[in-house]
């Protein structure tokens, strides 16, 4: 679909989306098909947090009152006091990431890193990242095994961590029916996750794996809330919402690096503005044999591996 056309399409809201709902299914279907909706907005949310207006639709001052809502809830609901920021891509930067699997050891640092930095339900020792441990010589992904428990690296395997891929052309955005998920300049796919009806069909159209769904309310103590926040990115997420990596864009975006890439032992992670001629992931892109995963699907991968030759 063109960009024009794209423009022209009307902005689906949560209370058109439910009025289109409501004639579809007829008055009686439709009071019981929202029941539960009502039931948990209800228990769940404000008034104000129902309706509130789409990130891209609201003002500094609608987006600064929605903020200080959330940083009280956050206060009330976990004991914490925090600082929620809107940071905003920078103009030229592009960003991209590449990971050295020759030097990478299965140790998921980069994992726990996540966990931790990105305010992840403690209980479901959450994250964002995936690591795979695969047999060497093969790059067939549903073999690779995610739950390995034994010391490593194992002299037989190598290891591949995998998270969201920042595509180019990503399907994630493409079937959210309320556009709650979208690409923005940078190249971060980011979500609005006080818009996501937390449907899931951008989970289901993710070829990665790479989306999670908060099933119950995150459970993190007071004293282990990480409290540099952004807005789209690590702020406590609600439930029944949602997320996915965004390249710590509250770290990157103010010119520091994602914490998985510090937590990483072994240097395996690269990182940077792929639109800078000097930056290190640039470098790697233009001298190493680079590749990304199921390149076959046309979703442009931002994330590449390589191999030390």
């Amino acid at each position: 679909m063109s960009d024009e056309k794209k423009h022209s399409l009307p902005v689906l809201n949560r209370r058109t989306m439910l009025k289109a709902t409501g004639a579809t299914l007829g008055a009686a279907a439709f009071a019981v098909a929202v029941a539960p909706i009502a039931e948990w907005a209800a228990q769940e949310t404000s008034i104000d947090d129902f309706l509130q207006k789409h990130y891209k639709e609201m003002t500094p001052d609608e987006l600064a009152k929605v903020i200080a809502r959330l940083k009280e809830e956050t206060k009330k609901d976990y004991g914490a006091d925090v600082e929620i920021n809107d940071y905003r891509p920078q103009p030229g930067v592009r960003f991209a990431y590449a990971l050295n699997l020759s030097i990478c050891i299965g140790c998921r640092k980069c994992a726990e890193a996540c966990h931790i930095e990105n305010n992840h339900d403690r209980p479901s020792n959450n994250s964002y990242i995936r690591v795979l441990e695969m047999s060497k010589g093969s790059v067939d992904l549903e073999k690779g095994n995610a739950d390995y428990d034994h010391p490593v690296p194992q002299p037989d395997k190598y290891y591949m961590p995998i998270q969201c891929q920042q595509c180019a052309e990503p399907p994630c955005t493409d079937v959210c029916p309320v556009e709650a998920t979208w690409q923005e300049d940078d190249g971060i796919v980011v979500v609005d996750y006080n818009w996501c009806i937390g449907c899931r069909y951008c989970e289901a159209a993710c070829p990665y794996h790479a989306r999670r769904f908060n099933w119950t309310k995150p459970e993190v103590p007071a004293d282990q809330i990480n409290p540099d926040q952004s807005y789209l990115s690590n702020r406590v997420r609600p439930r029944g919402t949602m997320e996915k990596c965004t390249f710590c864009l509250h770290r990157t975006r103010q010119g520091r690096l994602p914490a998985c890439l510090e937590a990483c032992p072994t240097g395996a992670r690269v990182f940077g503005n792929v639109l800078d001629k000097d930056s290190e992931v640039r470098w790697v892109l233009e001298n190493k044999r680079v590749f990304v995963l199921k390149e076959e699907l046309g979703t442009r991968p931002q994330f590449f591996y390589f191999f030390d030759e």
